[in-house]
Order: C-alpha cells, then structure tokens, then sequence
C-alpha cells in the first residue's frame, strides 16, 4: 500500500486528528468533518473494511456523545478513546484472522495470491503491528491526558513518529517481501 493509499484511508482519522483539539468547538467540528469524511469515503468506496465501520462508529457515538449528552468525561479521553477504538478494530480483525489490510492489499495485488499464506502473513503482520501502535498511542494519550512524567509536546511527538513509522514501514515491507520470494533458492 502506497503511503497516499495510506493516508486515503486513514483521511477521517487524520483530519480528526488535526482538527479535534484545544476546544470543545474544535471537538465538535472535528467529529463532524471525520464523520463526514467517512461516509462520503464509504459510499465512493474509497473507504471500506473495518477501518470504515471502526470509524462510523466512533464518530457517531462520538457526536451523540458529545453533541447531544455533551460528557465532558467523553471530551476529556476522547483521545484515549479514539486510539483504543483503533486498537481494538485492528485487534478484532486480527483475532478473526481477517486482517484490516487485506481490504488494502488486494487492490494492489493478483487474485491468484489472495490465499497465499505468504500474503496473509504479510498482512496479519502489518494489522498487527498497527494494531500494536494504536495500542502505544492509547497509552501515549493516555499519559498525555493525566500529564505523566513527559511534557505534552513529548507525547505528541512520540505518537506521530510511531504513525509516521508504521505508514513507511507498511509501504516498505511488502515489496520488500516480494524481493525476497523472487531470490532464487541455492
């Protein structure tokens, strides 16, 4: 997966990201615009697979949270809250062997080797190791939120650059799976 296919995916989540913090009024906008990026993506079909559905629900139940019951309780851990919504759609793809980036991966790859089980390593490996990284960024933000030991600053950058890995690392490592199935065998 290219890292423009990449970040395409994960658009909602990104803008929400960007947007969702510092206001309860930067909050509401940022659900609104995830929210709507998401449908939009999953109508066009730019969107699909359990990203899609992790991310209607979460920013659904996040704007009647935050709209409507307006929990503040909500508004204070919804970074928590949206990192472990992550975690836990990636982890319930993987314990059902049904790998989120398999949705992905199969644009980019032949039919033939749908059930290949070099192709279905490649992705249990990538859904887990973000499922792994959206895990870290729940705890980043949980100790960005109650102000543990590091400066906010400090936990921002530690989540972004295991973003930012884990989306280069994806790019990398399926050509570089590719490159070695193609190495002829002594």
């Amino acid at each position: 997966m290219g890292i423009l296919k990449l970040l395409l995916a994960f658009a909602p989540w990104l803008a929400f990201l960007f947007i969702a913090h510092g206001s309860l009024l930067r909050l509401k906008i940022g659900l609104v615009v995830a929210l709507a990026l998401s449908v939009v993506m999953g109508v066009t079909r730019l969107h699909r697979g359990v990203i899609l559905w992790v991310g209607l629900v979460f920013f659904s139940f996040g704007m009647l949270i935050v709209f409507v019951f307006q929990d503040m309780w909500t508004v204070r851990h919804m970074g928590v809250l949206a990192s472990g919504a992550l975690a836990l759609g990636s982890w319930l793809s993987v314990v059902l062997l049904r790998p989120f980036t398999l949705d992905y991966a199969k644009e980019h790859t032949d039919p033939s080797l749908w059930n290949d089980p070099v192709f279905m390593r490649t992705n249990m490996l990538l859904t887990s190791l973000w499922a792994a990284v959206f895990s870290l960024n729940a705890l980043l933000a949980w100790g960005k939120m109650s102000q543990f030991m590091l400066g906010e600053v400090t936990y921002e950058i530690a989540s972004y650059a295991l973003l930012v890995g884990m989306a280069f690392f994806t790019n990398w490592y399926p050509a570089h799976v590719r490159r070695v199935q193609a190495r002829p065998r002594p």
